[in-house]
């Protein structure tokens, strides 16, 4: 009987937790209201709205602040009874009884900031005095609804140091979050918002010049651009961990939406110069995110302390007394420095066509470099993600993450700060426009191709292509700034030329795929339409090849040796074609690579002739 009447309570209060969670999130969305219609002093005194007059007199302002006052007073009978209950039925579970014990007082400081942000005319500081002591409510009365909803959930038995690391990854990631919407609300409660016009440029700069608003301003996208990597990193950790849990996947999935969100209702601030509708958003998507990552925290953390610990072959893989150099080459070999070599023999004649000439050797350097480091960085990623598949095929069982050379969650790490770096080095020595098309390349093969296509249909390799034919564009676009018809002719040429080549690889390895469940071409329709399929996609290729010649006014050199390599290609495909001979299939790729190569170097070096 007792335990029964134990139960009954822990899952009144764990309903009462989770009312009050939502009551103080709905409380500070009308906040968001307050702030974005300007009600901030529609009820001119405190705790009455008017001199005289408890209730508003009707004004739109009026009603608005007092529906804000109201809430409020909800929020706080719902955490006093929270913490009455607490004090009473959770007297064995310090971690769960004092946060739900600390929430009414929260409420009251938060109430008498409130009082004093009405007193002092919204003075910043105490604007955002009030609205850290308003994260913190938040914070508190999330963790002990989440807390109450996981107790007596069974935790999934961990790998060793598996749930440790995402649980810190996740209060990392609720720490970013955190600083960049104190930073925000700073620039908001200063009146900053629009001390740059443009976005996401700085008064046309991605560094500008600093003092004052712009410093903070500055300051503020900085750090969105950082809990951005944090979320999205948090993101790919929930739901490529081998144990996954759904919970935890559903949550970084919505903070990540969430976040995106708020990147472009923060940049709708800008363009609409602070319409209402844009601040109220930019309020209520900022409190939603904060809630989501702190019961994502939570619950990672909560299970991250019950979990078992077991045997983890992938706990620490590294190899014992490994050298330094050897440690590096697995980093490098991470990166997969051939395809990076191969992305980048695109890159440069694309520059070059673009310029008609040879533009600045700082410029070619720093787009090489920042490219190397994009395409690094997806391969890393790629690795990742794909680790146990690698580990089943045949040609990839020694790379560093199936060898156990290099940790998966270093490697993971690796790839994130090798984009991230990408993109700031592009973005800084380059322009923008490279940067984002780099970052997209990224994202493309990370989350279209990997962790979509490639284990859901044979058209893998078709549209996941695109992520490799990117670099022609970034090249054009480092030079012009722009892009043109003959960059995206470029990139068309890329993305064709990319299925025979790989298609050429697959149907030699194709029992390696059919034993990982990966349906490439010739595991799921078989070698002889894959052959038939190489064929008509080397005459797609030698057709997009010569769309280059008037798209980017070409001259003969070029146009000859279009005409040449892409006779041989076809006539290499159509031997494949008609003979199943895997010599010829071997052929047929190692060819594809020297015909990329040298069609390229037939731009650049064209672009360089006189006219």
């Amino acid at each position: 009987m007792r335990a029964t009447s134990m139960l009954a309570s822990r899952s009144r209060f764990r309903t009462l937790a989770l009312w009050t969670a939502i009551a103080t999130i709905v409380l500070f969305a009308i906040g968001g209201l307050v702030r974005g219609t300007g009600s901030g002093l529609g009820c001119s005194t405190w705790p009455a709205c008017e001199p005289g007059r408890l209730f508003p007199s009707g004004t739109i302002h009026s009603l608005i602040e007092f529906s804000h006052r109201t809430m409020a007073f909800v929020v706080a009978i719902l955490t006093a009874l929270m913490g009455v209950a607490a004090i009473r039925g959770l007297r064995t579970e310090p971690p769960l009884r004092w946060p739900a014990i600390l929430a009414f007082p929260l409420v009251l400081v938060q109430a008498g900031l409130g009082a004093v942000v009405v007193a002092t005319d919204l003075d910043p500081w105490w604007v955002t005095a009030h609205f850290v002591t308003a994260l913190l409510l938040i914070a508190d009365v999330t963790y002990v609804a989440a807390t109450a909803a996981t107790a007596g959930e069974r935790s999934p038995a961990a790998r060793s140091g598996s749930a440790g690391s995402f649980a810190h990854l996740t209060v990392a990631t609720a720490g970013a979050v955190g600083l960049l919407l104190l930073v925000g609300t700073y620039v908001r409660a200063s009146g900053a918002q629009l001390v740059f016009t443009d976005w996401p440029l700085m008064d046309g700069r991605l560094v500008p010049g600093l003092g004052g608003g712009a410093t903070a301003m500055f300051l503020h996208r900085v750090l969105a651009a950082v809990a951005m990597l944090f979320v999205l990193w948090t993101a790919i950790r929930a739901r490529t961990d081998a144990e996954r849990r759904s919970v935890l996947v559903r949550l970084s999935t919505i903070a990540l939406v969430l976040f995106v969100a708020q990147i472009l209702v923060g940049a709708a601030n800008v363009w609409t110069r602070l319409r209402p509708w844009a601040v109220v958003a930019h309020v209520a998507l900022a409190v939603l995110i904060w809630a989501t990552v702190i019961a994502l925290a939570t619950v990672a953390t909560v299970w991250g302390r019950r979990a078992a610990t077991v045997a983890d072959p992938e706990a620490n893989p590294e190899q014992p007394g490994r050298s330094f150099r050897d440690t590096v080459t697995a980093y490098y070999r991470l990166t997969k420095p051939r395809i990076v070599l191969l992305l980048l023999i695109t890159t440069v004649p694309a520059m070059l066509l673009a310029a008609r000439g040879f533009p600045s050797p700082w410029l070619i350097l720093a787009t090489l470099a920042g490219g190397a480091l994009a395409a690094g960085s997806a391969n890393a990623i790629n690795m990742y993600l794909d680790r146990d598949i690698d580990a089943i095929m045949r040609r990839t069982r020694q790379r560093p993450l199936p060898a156990h050379t290099i940790a998966p969650e270093r490697a993971l790490r690796f790839g994130f700060v090798l984009g991230a770096i990408a993109f700031y080095l592009l973005a800084i020595t380059v322009n923008v426009l490279a940067a984002v098309l780099a970052l997209s390349a990224i994202a493309f093969y990370v989350f279209v191709y990997t962790m979509w296509l490639k284990r859901t249909t044979a058209q893998n390799i078709v549209i996941g292509g695109a992520a490799g034919a990117v670099p022609a564009l970034v090249g054009w676009a480092a030079v012009t700034g722009g892009l043109a018809w003959p960059a995206i002719v470029l990139f068309a040429i890329v993305f064709v030329w990319t299925p025979p080549h790989f298609w050429a690889l697959a149907m030699r390895y194709s029992g390696d795929y059919a034993a990982a469940g990966v349906p490439m071409l010739p595991v799921v329709r078989g070698e002889a339409e894959t052959r038939r399929q190489i064929l008509l996609y080397s005459l797609l290729l030698f057709a997009t090849t010569l769309i280059l010649v008037p798209v980017g006014s070409m001259g003969p050199l070029y146009t000859a040796a279009a005409v040449l390599l892409g006779g041989t290609f076809v006539y290499r495909a159509l031997r494949v074609w008609r003979t199943a001979d895997e010599a010829r299939t071997r052929r047929l790729f190692s060819f594809s690579i020297l015909y990329l190569g040298a069609l390229f170097a037939a731009v650049g070096v064209d672009a360089l002739l006189p006219r």
